[in-house]
């Protein structure tokens, strides 16, 4: 069902969500990094309450949204190559995931990315759905999918743009690269097949018209 108010439901999303925000800024690694990051959250928010109000959403697409936000922001206060999920792991399960998977470097950066496509597939649907409401539902697929690729790719123009300003350190704590000169490429492909997840899953429960 589409929605056009904040219902109790989404204030309660939002309340979580702002609650997670003030306890990852209590010392995070790096102030500065983690405000810039942060930055990031606060424009996606904005976005968010806008399109609810202009265009409605469902409540599933609002949420999943939240929880994209929430996964960043957990990376934000850990600089993204310092979450210790590994640890986590460890603690909760006994089980090392690095080692099983042969992982050598930090790889939430990697979650966040293929989070941003599944998760937030469904929101760029709605909006797609709305500016263009003639297409068929496996067109709109294919314009999500280009448009999670060429965000990624704005999104790390931006990271580019941002980390030549800084000082080498700084730009290693914003970007988050871990040395490999390819994480650019692996994070915009990440974000695809993780649209391309969604998007197929939601073009297949989605009902038959004759």
């Amino acid at each position: 069902m589409i929605e056009y108010q904040l219902t109790l439901k989404h204030w309660l999303g939002l309340g979580f969500l702002t609650l997670a925000i003030v306890i990852a800024s209590i010392q995070p690694l790096e102030l500065f990094s983690y405000v810039l990051h942060q930055a990031g959250t606060a424009f996606m928010l904005i976005v968010l309450l806008i399109c609810l109000k202009k265009i409605g959403l469902t409540y599933f697409s609002f949420a999943l949204y939240l929880l994209f936000l929430l996964i960043h922001i957990i990376g934000a206060h850990y600089l993204y190559s310092y979450v210790p999920y590994n640890e986590w792991i460890k603690q909760l399960f006994n089980f090392d995931l690095n080692q099983a998977m042969g992982w050598t470097r930090n790889m939430y950066d990697r979650l966040v990315h293929i989070a941003f496509g599944l998760l937030l597939y469904p929101f760029f649907y709605r909006l797609f759905q709305v500016w263009l409401p003639t297409l068929k539902p496996s067109v709109l697929l294919l314009l999500v999918i280009q448009f999670v690729i060429t965000t990624s790719l704005v999104y790390e123009w931006i990271e580019w743009w941002i980390a030549i300003g800084l000082s080498p350190e700084e730009a290693e704590n914003y970007n988050g690269q871990q040395g490999d000169i390819w994480d650019a490429h692996k994070d915009i492909l990440l974000a695809t097949i993780g649209a391309i997840m969604t998007g197929m899953i939601c073009l297949l429960k989605a009902p038959k018209h004759n």
